[in-house]
Parts: structure tokens; sequence; C-alpha cells
């Protein structure tokens, strides 16, 4: 194997750990923040609610959020603290219990 052969070689690796860092590193910046800058607080009918997604306070966020993801694919976060929102949150968990039995 030549010199020239080698060192491409080696750039080659060096450029490709390069990029795999920088995507994991942007992955986890975006993972710890708070996903949700406003909430939506009024009343819809859950059944435009495709997925829902309940992310608990921790170091990353000191709120707990609550993201719906709508048949149209748009996602909105909603306030948890609103009555209609945990009364949504306590459908879809035993909704779960039922499909998981």
């Amino acid at each position: 194997m030549t010199s020239k052969l080698a060192a491409a070689l080696l750039a080659a690796f060096v450029l490709s750990a390069t990029l795999c860092e920088a995507a994991v590193l942007s992955r986890i910046s975006t993972e710890l923040r708070c996903q949700c800058i406003k909430t939506h607080s009024t009343p819809f009918n859950p059944k435009y609610i495709k997925e829902l997604r309940v992310i608990e306070s921790g170091p990353h966020c000191s709120n707990s959020e609550i993201i719906v993801k709508l048949l149209n694919g748009k996602e909105v976060c909603l306030d948890p603290k609103e009555k209609w929102v945990q009364r949504i949150v306590q459908a879809f968990l035993k909704r779960a219990e039922k499909e998981g039995q």
C-alpha cells in the first residue's frame, strides 16, 4: 500500500468519525431542552389526535410536556395543567392498557 493511499484512507476515516460524532451531538442537543415553547390550551376534539407523548420534567426541562401528533401530521404542545388535557391523557392511557391486554 502506498503512502498516498494510506493517507487518503486515514483522512476518510477521520472525516467519517467526525461526521458521526456531529450527528450524535446534534441529536443530543435537541433532546436536552424543552420541546414545547408555547402550549395550545383551547379544547378540541380528541378524535383528531393520532399519537400522544408525555415527557416528564427532568434535567432537560423543568416542565412536564404533552405533545400530540394530529391526523394531519402537525405536532401540538398541550398545557398539562388544563383539565381537558388531563382527561385526554387518561383516555389514551386506558386505550393503551386495553390494547396491551
